[in-house]
Parts: C-alpha cells; sequence; structure tokens
C-alpha cells in the first residue's frame, strides 16, 4: 500500500509540472500527431475503398464471367453462351417468368475529372431490364431513367461528384456520337462511379455482339454452389462463378494491401524519428528532475514511484498526441470522396472512412512510441544514486 501511495503522488506531482517543461514536451505531441494523422488519414483510403467495394453485391446475386478473366472489363461472354448461363435453374425468375438475369456490357468512357483537362477512364455499364430488377438498392435520385433502344445515360452519384460533363441535361461523347444524360442514381456501392445505359444501345454503339458478364439473381442463397458447379462443368461454357459480394472484394484486395504496406512503411520512418524526439525530451525531463528525484528518494521514496512517474509523463503526453493526431485525420479526411484507378483500370469513386478502429490503431501506435520513449529515462531516473543526485543541490 506505501509503495502504491507514493506512486500516486510522485506520479500527480509530476504531471501538474508539466507546464513548466512545455516547449520540451510539445516536441512528442506534435511528432506523435502528425504519425498517428499520417497513419489513419492513409489508412482511412484503403478502408473507404474496402467498404465501398465490399458493400456491393448481395449473397442471392451473381456474377458470371469468362473463365480466367479478373474483370469485367477483360472478360468477353457470346450471346449463346449468355443465354444459356441465364436458363440454369438455379436463377429466379420474375412474375412474367423470365429468368432474372441481366447480360451486361461493360465499355469505357473518357471523362474529364473536375478542374482538370485531362480525361479518366469511367466504366459504362449496359444493363438489360432484369438489371434493375435485381438490384433494389438502385435508386433514381434526379431525373428520369433511361429508354431502352436509345442513347441515354444516367449517371452514379460518385462519377457526378467527381467528374466534369455529367450533369443532367448535359451530353457525353462517345466514339463520335453524344448520349445524352437523363438522371443521376445511388446505390452506395461501387456502381455509383459508373455511368448506366441500355445494353442493347452501348453493344451498337461499340459493335459487340456478346457481353462482358451475367449478373443474377439465385433462388435462394444456397443454389450458389449447386450453380457453380454445373456452369464450370458444362463443356459448352467457359467460365467463373463468383458470388457478386465476393467478386466486388477481391477487386479492392490487391490495392488496400499495397496501401497497407506503403502506410506501415511510412509510419515506421516517422515513428523512429518520433521516438528519437521522445527520447530527448524525457532525457530532459529527468536532468531538469535531477535535484528533486534525489530528494523524493532520501525521503524514501523507493524506485518504483520514479520510473511510474517519468512514464506516466511520456504516456500521457503520447495519448495526447495521439488523439490531437486521430482527431485532425478525423476532422480534414473522414467522408472525404476521392476516386482512383480500380483493378478493371477504371475510376472508382470513394470516400475516405475513418473508423473507430483505424483511431484505436492510431492510439495503439502513439502509446508504443511514449512507452519505448519513456522506458530508457524512467530507468535512468531510478538508478541515479541519490548522493550523485544531491550534489546538484
Amino acid at each position: 500500500m506505501r509503495h502504491l501511495v507514493q506512486v500516486r503522488e510522485i506520479v500527480w506531482m509530476n504531471l501538474r509540472s508539466i507546464p513548466q517543461r512545455l516547449g520540451a514536451s510539445l516536441v512528442i505531441v506534435i511528432g506523435i500527431a502528425g504519425v498517428v494523422g499520417v497513419l489513419v488519414a492513409m489508412l482511412s483510403m484503403s478502408t473507404g475503398l474496402r467498404k465501398t467495394l465490399t458493400a456491393t453485391g448481395a449473397d442471392d446475386r451473381v456474377v458470371v464471367i469468362r473463365g480466367g478473366s479478373n474483370a469485367e472489363l477483360s472478360s468477353f461472354l457470346e450471346r449463346a453462351a449468355a443465354t444459356l448461363v441465364a436458363q440454369d435453374p438455379a436463377v429466379a425468375r420474375a412474375p412474367d417468368g423470365l429468368p432474372l438475369a441481366s447480360a451486361e456490357l461493360i465499355a469505357i468512357a473518357e471523362v474529364p475529372r473536375r478542374g482538370q483537362t485531362s480525361g479518366a477512364n469511367v466504366s459504362m455499364r449496359g444493363v438489360e431490364p432484369a438489371g434493375l430488377a435485381i438490384r433494389p438498392e438502385f435508386t433514381l435520385v434526379e431525373g428520369r431513367m433511361f429508354r431502352p433502344g436509345l442513347r441515354e445515360v444516367v449517371v452514379g452519384a460518385g462519377a457526378a461528384r467527381q467528374f466534369d460533363g455529367l450533369a443532367v441535361g448535359g451530353q457525353l461523347r462517345l466514339r463520335g456520337s453524344s448520349w445524352d444524360i437523363v438522371g443521376v442514381f445511388e446505390s452506395g456501392d461501387a456502381h455509383e462511379s459508373e455511368l448506366w445505359t441500355d445494353a442493347g444501345a452501348l453493344a451498337n454503339a461499340f459493335n459487340r455482339s456478346g457481353a462482358s458478364s451475367v449478373v443474377l439473381r439465385l433462388t435462394s442463397v444456397d443454389a450458389f454452389e449447386p450453380l457453380r458447379g454445373r456452369l464450370t462443368s458444362d463443356p459448352q461454357l467457359n467460365v467463373d462463378v463468383f458470388r457478386e459480394r465476393d467478386y466486388y472484394s477481391a477487386q479492392s484486395a490487391g490495392l488496400t494491401r499495397q496501401i497497407g504496406l506503403l502506410t506501415t512503411i511510412i509510419a515506421a520512418i516517422m515513428g523512429v524519428g518520433a521516438l528519437f524526439g521522445a527520447l530527448n525530451t524525457m532525457y530532459a525531463a529527468v536532468a531538469a528532475r535531477t535535484t528533486e528525484i534525489g530528494t523524493l528518494r532520501a525521503l524514501g521514496f523507493g524506485r518504483l514511484p520514479v520510473v511510474a512517474s517519468v512514464m506516466a509523463e511520456a504516456m500521457l503526453l503520447s495519448l495526447v498526441g495521439g488523439l490531437a493526431g486521430a482527431g485532425i485525420a478525423w476532422l480534414l479526411f473522414n467522408d472525404y470522396s476521392v476516386s482512383t484507378l480500380g483493378a478493371g483500370f477504371t475510376q472508382v469513386a470513394f470516400n475516405f472512412a475513418v473508423t473507430p478502429g483505424l483511431v484505436l490503431q492510431g492510439l495503439a501506435w502513439a502509446l508504443g512510441i511514449g512507452f519505448l520513449g519513456g522506458l530508457a529515462p524512467a530507468l535512468r531516473a531510478a538508478r541515479m544514486p541519490v548522493t550523485t543526485a544531491l550534489r546538484s543541490l
């Protein structure tokens, strides 16, 4: 109990003296705030992208692409193959008896970014009527729906925010012809980065006779494995079959790994700098308190309270720096809209996401740096001979 009382008293006394060393203390706070801010901001980018792509799809929806293709853009299915896929018994049926399957075509539209003259690749998706029926999350928020057979486009809300010339009433130049922009839609997923039009109109414009993929709804979630078994073993077909959610999750895997690796390297480099700053600051604090430490030891305070007082200061300053860095990252980057090149070499619009998990990860880095930065000075203070400390009186 006596040691606990000593720890409490000396820690409280040390923390109250921090304002007297404000300049040196700010070195730790600012350094760690920078590390945590960069770490959280960069990880929020990969988290936002992953959330956007993993939010795309439902467990009872399936994407079928050509075997060996890694994305819809590089896939092509003959019309006969698409029809054969749609006729599988695992495909749900609409009230009129037609299969809930959409043979969809992906093309590239070059659209300038806002404030820039250079173009960026934006996915243009041709969908069949069933493509809307199997996606209940699709919501038209402005204008009207495109009409079948006409060169009309509805624009995803994410694409409308990121690129110029996509306002309702405008026109998009594509393959030497004009496409009227008639509406804006929201879906809460990666499709908001796309432009949607009638599949037949897009096929005519690009002189395509087939589809990039077939998107279908299952009769039940459990029907997926039998469907995949039949389609992949059919000698008339050469296809890969994915649950829609798994397909889009795979599209983000490579990029998020790269961002995570780069973030860790940058944070580690900055963390080393912050660690040396914490070491210098805490050694200076111990040097300034040499007489005080010697006096306390002479009065009967043990080594543990001395270690605790130095560590408490280092950990508190680190926590303040971590909270400051995470707070700045949240204020500047949470819900910040950007677009990046996705796995299909087209732009994906998404928002940064500063989640509680990222904040906790940043605070763990901050406290780790504070612990390492305070440990050596704390041990030095505890091992300091009382006579040596009192000589400075």
